[in-house]
């Protein structure tokens, strides 16, 4: 009798970077349960392209939360703010830029850690990158080691010691170049998903701002055409 796959709650964003992410879990025999935010961000378009990216990977559920983030501001992606666009490769190697969003990655795992308690999961998957990123202190490795720390302090689970929870980054020392040809490898259908901080009203990416140049730079680098 075969044993049933083990439980993942993975973050999806429905950009490249988290798309890759929840194959990759798939790939490696998890049942994947996949976490969405309607935070308050300027445009609804990512949240569309995780639904589509959800449903062609036959996730065993997938939720969108709402959190609010934009009550608070203080980022270009939740408040009326200009997003930096045309920035060269040294810009965005300084300095934290005006597009990240203040905790959000420490309230995204809260609610990722909350929901792996109830399914009785110890394996969480986030998309984060440390090498080509926009600076943001949320995506390092210290920082996903110290939370992963704290989530085996801060649940039933750890403190009974019937679980360990283990915070997967798989993406996290890769360039841009390697995560799409990982993505291809895996079949992450690129026209699916988005990364734009700053489309259109049809939903076209701008092609200037820290996500498509990030993107277009990984697409180039690794001979690959972005569909």
């Amino acid at each position: 009798m075969n044993a049933s796959p083990k439980k993942a709650i993975c973050l999806l964003s429905g950009g490249l970077d988290s798309s890759t992410c929840l194959a990759l879990a798939r790939r490696d025999g998890f049942a994947c349960y996949a976490l969405s935010f309607d935070y308050g961000q300027r445009h609804k378009f990512e949240l569309e392209a995780a639904a589509r990216i959800a449903a062609h990977c036959g996730v065993a559920r997938h939720l969108v939360l709402q959190t609010g983030l934009d009550a608070f501001g203080g980022s270009a992606l939740t408040a009326d703010i200009a997003v930096p666009k045309a920035r060269s490769a040294g810009e965005m190697a300084h300095g934290i830029p005006i597009t990240y969003v203040p905790a959000r990655n420490t309230i995204f795992l809260s609610f990722a850690l909350a929901w792996a308690e109830v399914l009785e999961s110890s394996d969480i998957f986030i998309g984060v990158n440390a090498l080509d990123y926009s600076g943001y202190p949320d995506c390092r490795p210290e920082f996903i080691e110290a939370y992963e720390r704290m989530a085996n302090l801060a649940t039933k689970a750890g403190v009974e010691g019937r679980t360990r929870m283990r915070i997967h980054t798989p993406l996290l020392s890769l360039s841009k170049a390697q995560i799409v040809q990982l993505a291809q490898e895996l079949h992450v259908p690129f026209g699916l998903t988005h990364s734009c901080y700053d489309p259109g009203a049809d939903g076209r990416p701008c092609g200037q701002c820290d996500a498509c140049l990030l993107r277009q730079k990984g697409f180039e680098e690794a001979g690959i055409e972005d569909r």
